[in-house]
């Protein structure tokens, strides 16, 4: 079983890739299952603009016309702050979604793309209060599946910061997504970001499952047709490699377990 759970299309603001696009390449390569994940940030005038009823309407009758070929999931990243829930939770409640990406982008409405919000603060400051933002929206707002690349920060952080200096903060995030039912991705844009490491970390990976965490989905965050799939059959060899069985789809908000694998190629 193959399927890339984080993809962005022209709904996206910095992504041109037509939603059909996917499907071909999905196709081509043999996946069974995507899901369509553009995104929707409040704070940022450029990603606040969806036309959700076009977006939903070409998904559905893209999922109807290969039906038979493959199994075509709608969904959306949420770029979540703490002081603009309740936006979110009007969209989520009008329309059928199935899968929600949480992300945190932003902080008091500070990029982090852009290191506007690691501006003046030590890297202990800005690891602390990233993580931090991300506990305090969890333990209110529930109408996600997963976090996704709940490490972000490092990505625009050059220096290593490690785990054990953020464990307490992160261990309760963890076990707040395990209480809540919820579940993390393992984003594989690290690789083309030439992060020396999966997105989470291993060590991330590894305390979820130390937990009790179970529900995980490998998603390429695709912005251009060609990361479509990216070393997804390789993590799924590296999951089963730290001891996990499965991992999860989507529908109607609802996770669905699949059997890891190790593919040929």
């Amino acid at each position: 079983m193959l399927a890339d759970y984080h993809l962005h299309s022209k709904y996206s603001p910095d992504s041109n890739v037509d939603v059909d696009k996917y499907i071909e390449k999905a196709l081509e390569l043999g996946f069974d299952e995507i899901c369509y994940t553009d995104h929707y940030d409040f704070d940022e005038p450029r990603f606040n603009s969806i036309n959700f009823d076009k977006y939903f309407e070409d998904i559905k009758t893209l999922k109807e016309k290969f039906k038979n070929k493959i199994n075509v999931k709608i969904g959306m990243e949420f770029g979540m702050q703490i002081h603009i829930i309740e936006k979110f939770k009007k969209i989520y409640n009008l329309y059928p979604f199935d899968f929600i990406i949480l992300s945190c982008h932003s902080i008091d409405d500070l990029q982090l793309y852009n290191g506007e919000f690691q501006k003046g603060k030590t890297q202990k400051e800005f690891n602390e209060r990233y993580y931090n933002e991300i506990y305090n929206i969890i333990s209110v707002y529930k109408d996600y599946s997963v976090l996704g690349h709940l490490d972000l920060i490092r990505r625009y952080d050059k220096t290593y910061y490690s785990l054990e200096k953020t464990k307490p903060i992160i261990t309760k995030i963890l076990k707040q997504v395990i209480k809540d039912g919820k579940g993390i991705e393992v984003n594989t844009s690290c690789y083309r970001y030439n992060i020396p490491d999966l997105t989470p970390s291993l060590d991330i990976i590894d305390l979820y499952k130390e937990l009790g965490g179970e529900i995980i989905t490998i998603g390429s965050d695709s912005h251009d047709i060609t990361h479509f799939g990216a070393k997804i059959k390789d993590v799924q060899k590296i999951l089963i490699e730290h001891g996990y069985k499965y991992f999860y789809t989507f529908d109607k908000m609802t996770p669905k377990r699949h059997d890891l694998c190790v593919f040929d190629n």
